[in-house]
């Protein structure tokens, strides 16, 4: 099970969604250049008074479900076909998380914040390609098995 790089993949995959979801995805400053909220997966503090929005909850919800998912892909390893669907899933539902990101930097952009990402906003990007050399992997087995099955 975990001697097969895609199980090796899937597993780093997993340990930078759950990087991603304790460390803050980046900052809001006005165009003044003062810092005016720090934006994480699941709040949105503000550092002047302290307050915490959690209008980003879905990015939160999101991780956590693609989080889940590859991680339940490792032990997938004898159902193939199920295994390729759900790293299909978490790379669909990532691209996802990165449009709902968008969206919420377009909003606060509208009001008149700018945006600066930390390293841990291209976590995710990571994990789809991560994600992606998993499918590979998995497909290149079934593949073999199917070539094998060919010659009995």
């Amino acid at each position: 099970m975990i001697q097969r790089i895609q199980s090796l993949y899937m597993l780093v995959s997993t340990i930078l969604g759950v990087v991603c979801l304790s460390l803050p995805l980046g900052r809001f400053y006005t165009p003044e250049g003062e810092q005016v909220s720090n934006l994480y997966n699941l709040w949105l503090r503000n550092t002047e008074n302290g307050a915490v929005d959690f209008s980003p909850w879905a990015l939160f919800a999101l991780l956590v479900l693609v989080t889940s998912l590859t991680f339940l892909g490792i032990f997938l390893f004898s159902r193939r076909a199920l295994q390729m669907r759900v790293l299909s899933i978490c790379m669909v539902l990532l691209v996802g998380y990165y449009a709902f990101l968008g969206f919420l930097v377009y909003m606060a952009h509208t009001n008149g914040s700018t945006f600066t990402p930390n390293v841990t906003a291209a976590l995710p990007f990571v994990c789809i390609v991560l994600d992606y050399l998993a499918f590979r992997g998995v497909l290149k087995d079934e593949m073999l098995v199917r070539s094998l099955d060919r010659l009995r």
